[in-house]
């Protein structure tokens, strides 16, 4: 019997720097609503979001994840060669065939690394994150490079009540590599695909269709007319956070060996503050425990989230490189994926350069 080679990589992996980029436009709730049949009261209320960020000019997806990554490598000193994979986080990249992340790579001069996409809804830099680590306990790369970066602008309805005020746009990388001390904790991650419908899109790639009659332009709904969309069941999506999300942090903490008092950070998905003020009460956290707001003027970034807002809190000093932080994202799919981290250093290259 042949003797197959394997590989062995490090086992203690921790995020090294961290990167962001940042659209350029602030878009306030007052302007949201000269569309959409809402107010400003309204919006905060329910959903603790004053401002969201929309890309304007040259700015697009492919040009956020280049600016967040290289970003990311520069803050963590590691050489650009060194990287041996990328995985990119998104939801809302514009094609599937080809995927985004080669594209990636070849932007910021790793053509030839391997390159893929993640798409896990909202908990994509979650399920990034767990990928990314265990490849480097595994030897299958010594440094990897996770980007999460949506353009969520562009694909959703600004007449939607569900939808429309939500969303915002932007990029945030991390550098995963080996680490004197374990920095990630294994991921705690699922799904719950009997409410997968609860946040979707306005119409799918067609399960059948009939070639001939497709291809000479007879059957009209054979290509869909019009954009994509993202569609939502806010209270059905809430009431299964409600559930689902206590006993998700929970497991995170248990498998990860530590106890909610070694916890100094709270980074949860920024996807509604009601929901995450609930979570923190539910923890037993203190009220002057810090925990990521970056919704409340950045909006809900999808996959690109969870990155945002811890750039937000290192750059801004309420959060510092070395502290332990609890991290959850959640969303379509539904999904959710959990971890409790050791922060990056704080970033000395950040997002908010380009906003003066």
């Amino acid at each position: 019997m042949a003797q197959i080679a394997a590989r062995t990589g490090h086992q203690n992996v921790a995020m090294l720097g961290i990167g962001a980029y940042r659209p350029r436009r602030l878009v306030s709730n007052d302007e949201v609503c000269e569309v959409l049949d809402s107010t400003d009261e309204w919006i905060f209320e329910r959903s603790g979001i004053r401002n969201r960020r929309w890309i304007s000019g040259d700015e697009s997806a492919r040009s956020m994840a280049a600016a967040a990554a290289e970003r990311a490598i520069a803050n963590s000193g590691i050489p650009k060669e060194k990287i041996g994979a990328l995985i990119l986080a998104t939801n809302s990249w514009k094609t599937k065939i080809p995927h985004g992340g080669p594209i990636v790579a070849y932007d910021i001069g790793l053509n030839g690394i391997p390159a893929y996409d993640v798409a896990a809804g909202c908990g994509g830099f979650g399920y990034g994150l767990g990928v990314a680590a265990d490849t480097v306990r595994a030897g299958s790369a010594e440094y990897v490079l996770l980007v999460g970066v949506e353009t969520m602008s562009v694909v959703m309805d600004p007449t939607d009540r569900n939808t429309a005020f939500i969303f915002g746009d932007g990029a945030g990388a991390v550098v995963v590599g080996p680490s004197e001390a374990n920095g990630i904790s294994p991921t705690v991650w699922g799904s719950d695909g009997e409410n997968a419908a609860a946040i979707g899109q306005n119409w799918d790639i067609p399960e059948y269709m009939d070639r001939a009659q497709a291809y000479q332009h007879k059957d009209p709904d054979a290509y869909p007319v019009g954009r994509m969309v993202v569609t939502m069941e806010g209270p059905r999506v809430f009431r299964w956070a409600a559930i689902t999300l206590p006993k998700a942090l929970t497991t995170v903490l248990e498998t990860s060996g530590v106890s909610s008092d070694d916890i100094e950070v709270f980074v949860p998905h920024q996807a509604n503050a009601r929901i995450n003020e609930l979570m923190k009460k539910n923890l037993g956290f203190a009220d002057d425990l810090p925990m990521a707001n970056d919704i409340e003027n950045t909006g809900n970034t999808s996959a690109a989230s969870i990155p945002l807002a811890m750039e937000e809190m290192l750059a801004t000093g309420k959060a510092k490189g070395g502290q332990t932080a609890l991290l959850l994202g959640f969303g379509a799919g539904l999904s959710y994926a959990g971890a409790v981290v050791t922060l990056p250093p704080a970033p000395e290259i950040t997002s908010f350069d380009d906003l003066g």
